[in-house]
């Protein structure tokens, strides 16, 4: 899967940032953009549809929240299933991976330093 994935900080201190504009506009199946950073950390948007590979973060947590959709977040040894308005904060050095069936929007807040794709 080709996934897009923009590191760049869009947005800064004191601007409004419409992320059901920003979602609503997408077209891409596996997509996400860094909206602002807060101290050492950035808040992204992601859509989903598809599968992401399985990989981990060896010095940074992940915190996933749903939006709109289905998050399925694969681990190890389970499978967790994120309904809009639930989250989950995954640890330094699990592997994950993220799946959905359908279109979903999830707000991520990670270290600025993380790569998205793994270690």
């Amino acid at each position: 899967m080709d996934y897009q994935i923009h590191t760049d900080i869009k947005y800064g201190p004191l601007e409004v940032i419409d992320t059901g504009k920003m979602a609503d506009e997408c077209t891409e199946k596996w997509w996400n953009q860094s909206l602002v950073q807060v101290n050492d950390c950035v808040a992204r948007l992601g859509i989903f549809h598809g599968e992401f590979h399985w990989h981990k973060h060896d010095l940074e947590d992940e915190f996933f929240f749903v939006l709109d959709g289905v998050l399925l977040l694969d681990l190890e040894d389970r499978t967790v299933e994120l309904t809009p308005h639930q989250g989950m904060m995954v640890p330094k050095g699990v592997m994950h991976r993220t799946r959905a069936t359908e279109r979903t929007v999830v707000l991520m807040i990670e270290a600025g330093s993380v790569k998205p794709t793994g270690d």
